[in-house]
């Protein structure tokens, strides 16, 4: 299994510059050769077989605001491939292809990516161990993929009571008599106090719900690239029922 920081600021330049292609290749024509001279250095990397090193001189281009040189993003997309991130490199060749279409140096090559690039993709759809990207889910550490539990009360915060909804707070409520004279009196639903027992955890100052740090999911995504394997190692997400009959034999 490959260990591979989310390029999360990277991929979200890119899509800003992308997005905006003439922006991207004409602006910034004078890091022209700065651009250049970092690719030629990914390019050198990539000869080596060292695509780690490559993709931190893609991210330089991207990250700095540098013209992007119209067949980086095939080259991107490949160095990408080789590090197992399939949902990124595809991202990053289906642009190649929309910026320069068959007139591309490296169409054909991108064709070919993009085919074997499939069954890839089609592996990450189907896995229910990762996201939709390939990284792999763990056990949430808080709740333990039981998605709900005891915890502190969000409505009280631990305070036990809440104002009253009928006096606002007050301890008084204004009534109109049968003359229509307004009269102030102790607020029956509170007894006068502004105050009531929490409705939600009921003065226990807890309450059973979803658990806040994974939003009630009973998981969270690693930086791990998943290879669709259940996993030995108890930290790996491999299935909720998995799960509850090891908690509960």
């Amino acid at each position: 299994m490959h260990r591979v920081t989310r390029p999360v600021v990277y991929f979200l330049l890119s899509i800003i510059l992308f997005c905006s292609p003439d922006l991207a290749f004409s602006q910034v024509r004078p890091n022209l050769g700065n651009s250049t001279r970092l690719m030629n250095s990914a390019l050198a990397e990539m000869e080596k077989g060292n695509f780690e090193k490559a993709n931190s001189y893609f991210r330089q281009i991207i990250e700095n605001g540098l013209a992007i040189p119209p067949e980086m993003p095939y080259f991107f997309a490949e160095t990408l491939f080789e590090l197992g991130q399939y949902d990124n490199s595809a991202a990053f060749l289906n642009k190649y292809l929309e910026i320069n279409g068959f007139r591309g140096d490296n169409y054909e090559k991108a064709k070919n990516l993009e085919a074997v690039l499939q069954s890839h993709l089609a592996a990450i759809a189907e896995c229910r161990l990762c996201d939709r990207r390939g990284y792999r889910y763990e056990y949430c550490p808080t709740c333990h993929g039981d998605r709900q539990i005891q915890q502190t009360c969000s409505l009280c915060r631990q305070i036990g009571m809440v104002g009253c909804n009928k006096c606002m707070g007050t301890g008084i409520v204004k009534v109109r008599n049968i003359f229509n004279i307004v009269e102030y009196h102790d607020c029956d639903k509170c007894e006068g106090k502004g105050k009531v027992t929490c409705p939600k955890c009921e003065g226990t100052l807890t309450e059973k719900s979803d658990c806040r740090t994974c939003k009630g999911e009973g998981r969270l995504v690693t930086e791990e690239l998943c290879n669709h394997q259940p996993s030995n190692n108890p930290r790996y997400f491999n299935g909720f029922e998995k799960l509850r009959n090891s908690l509960h034999p």
